[in-house]
């Protein structure tokens, strides 16, 4: 006999392994979180396919997370994961009342839950969260989806999906922030530019360092911060070294959720250098911590205040020197989209 509570089931490639771990995946975490609160009477469990890498069942604040443990596993041995999923999948609808299936990003996560929602008749909604709109996804090929399955992070990834795949995502639903994690605004800003991020190619924090060395021509003190891991870190550790910016900027490493927030608080400037985002989840964070945001990408086709959206290198460096030389730039909160918006947002996607 069925459970008769309604259940939603997350597919995600991973998932925070237990709750100390706020560096996995952050909205994500921040949005599994609100769907708890504002739907109390909903059953939540989250499928999570190669991360944590040892397959077992756990409670992670309330929510029950199946992790497969498929460790990233690559061509034939990744249909093991597959099948897997699809097992548990079958088990799960058996036991519960599914009113639907969630998958984060369109890749595995997707196809499983695409083939399996339609042989069930389940709704399957997939969340395009970035590169996955990108024109070398084949799971698109694989998968023909329909305008209506599809929920894109952002009007960027929108288009991008339209441009590369030529079907057109019915819905756009962006990431969302939880004010509560916030902390009372510091008195003074002694971090003049802060950077948060992978440290890999597509993030550019070569340009990071850049921008440090010329703006020390106009401010020999600046202080800046890049956190975050990646296999650039010694690339770019030396490339400050070589500009003799010992003294002007930090590398911080990865750090835990709310210290990368408390860092927000205390910048004058957040800088994305990112050559392509989706819509990055920093950006919206560093706007409500109060600093300015200097990036190429620009998410959504409406404008935020304190969001400045530059093409090239040198408007960049131009537009950091005139944001850190105005004495009058204001550092007050900026909310693009809180979460509890966010998730209502979604979980009517599965409602009738």
């Amino acid at each position: 006999m069925k459970n008769t509570f309604e259940t939603l089931v997350i597919l995600s490639p991973g998932f925070p392994a237990n709750e100390a771990d706020t560096t996995c995946m952050p909205p994500q975490q921040i949005f599994v979180k609100a769907l708890n609160e504002i739907c109390p009477g909903l059953n939540i469990i989250v499928l999570a396919f190669q991360y944590p890498f040892i397959a077992g069942e756990y409670q992670w604040h309330g929510t029950k997370v199946i992790a497969i443990g498929g460790k990233d596993k690559k061509r034939f041995l990744r249909l093991f994961t597959w099948l897997k999923a699809w097992m548990i999948l079958r088990k799960l609808n058996k036991k519960y009342e599914l009113m639907g299936l969630l998958s984060f990003w369109f890749g595995e996560c997707a196809l499983v839950g695409n083939y399996f929602a339609k042989f069930h008749r389940l709704n399957h909604n997939s969340w395009i969260l970035g590169q996955d709109a990108k024109i070398g996804n084949k799971y698109f090929k694989w998968i023909k989806p329909k305008g209506d399955s599809l929920i894109a992070l952002s009007d960027f990834v929108s288009k991008e999906v339209k441009k590369n795949h030529g079907v057109l995502p019915q819905q756009v639903i962006p990431v969302g922030i939880d004010t509560s994690l916030f902390g009372p605004v510091p008195s003074k800003r002694d971090i003049d530019i802060l950077g948060a991020g992978s440290l890999i190619p597509l993030k550019q924090y070569n340009l990071f360092v850049q921008a440090i060395s010329f703006l020390k021509e106009f401010f020999p003190g600046i202080k800046a911060v890049i956190c975050g891991k990646g296999p650039e870190m010694e690339l770019l550790e030396a490339m400050a070294e070589s500009l003799n910016l010992k003294n002007n900027l930090f590398f911080a490493a990865e750090l835990p959720h709310n210290e990368v927030l408390a860092l927000m608080q205390r910048s004058k400037i957040f800088l994305h250098p990112s050559a392509y985002e989706g819509f990055g989840a920093v950006l919206s964070e560093a706007l409500y911590a109060g600093a300015h945001v200097v990036s190429f990408c620009k998410p959504m086709e409406k404008d935020f205040r304190h969001h400045h959206v530059v093409r090239n290198k040198e408007e960049m460096d131009t537009e950091l020197l005139m944001i850190l030389k105005n004495t009058r730039r204001g550092h007050d909160r900026v909310l693009m989209c809180p979460i509890q918006h966010i998730s209502k947002n979604v979980i009517s996607l599965f409602v009738e």
